[in-house]
């Protein structure tokens, strides 16, 4: 297997060995930035019990919140697709954009505009000082992929995505899709 570099819009797949790491168990994030001072990406397959109308009561409408990583929990970010309709943001990689004039995002929600497939919601990042994930890789806490969705990712199961991702990658890692969350279960 070609190992890939770290790239903005690359898939970082949690290596099984990671198990006890509560933040990234069985993760797949999304890199939305990647440069010498370190990476941001959003957890794309852990959503949290909240909708954002918990957090922003102004918006009724149920948009599930998910925990995007370990930093800034208390902070509300989100990706999306739509860029025509939402205003400063900034392109990730293969039509998925960060940020956005969240007014404008508001209002969207409110006039049935924006559908959850269009846009989601995290509490906080994943992130990564500037040679932090490369020490990572080089531990085998991480797989790197391309993000062969693109956009499309929304879609995506998050219950199954981890173990998709496992069965893609094929060999050893098609035994892991099979094992419990949690090893000592079996």
């Amino acid at each position: 297997m070609i190992s890939l570099q770290p790239s903005k819009g690359h898939l970082l797949i949690a290596e099984p060995s990671i198990i006890g790491d509560m933040s990234f168990n069985r993760s797949v994030v999304l890199l939305a930035d990647h440069s010498d001072q370190g990476s941001i990406g959003f957890i794309m397959n852990k959503p949290l019990e909240y909708l954002l109308a918990d957090l922003v009561p102004e918006i009724t409408s149920e948009f599930k919140i998910y925990n995007g990583g370990p930093v800034e929990q208390d902070n509300l970010y989100f990706i999306h697709k739509v860029p025509d309709l939402i205003p400063n943001s900034v392109e990730i990689s293969g039509g998925i954009y960060w940020g956005g004039d969240f007014a404008v995002v508001s209002d969207l929600i409110a006039e049935n505009k924006i559908t959850p497939n269009e846009i989601r919601f995290f509490l906080g990042y994943s992130g990564w000082d500037s040679e932090q994930l490369n020490q990572e890789l080089e531990a085998n806490s991480w797989v790197i992929v391309e993000n062969n969705y693109k956009k499309n990712i929304f879609g995506k199961s998050y219950d199954t995505f981890w173990k998709e991702k496992m069965i893609e990658l094929g060999g050893e890692y098609m035994l892991w899709s099979n094992a419990p969350e949690n090893p000592t279960y079996n």
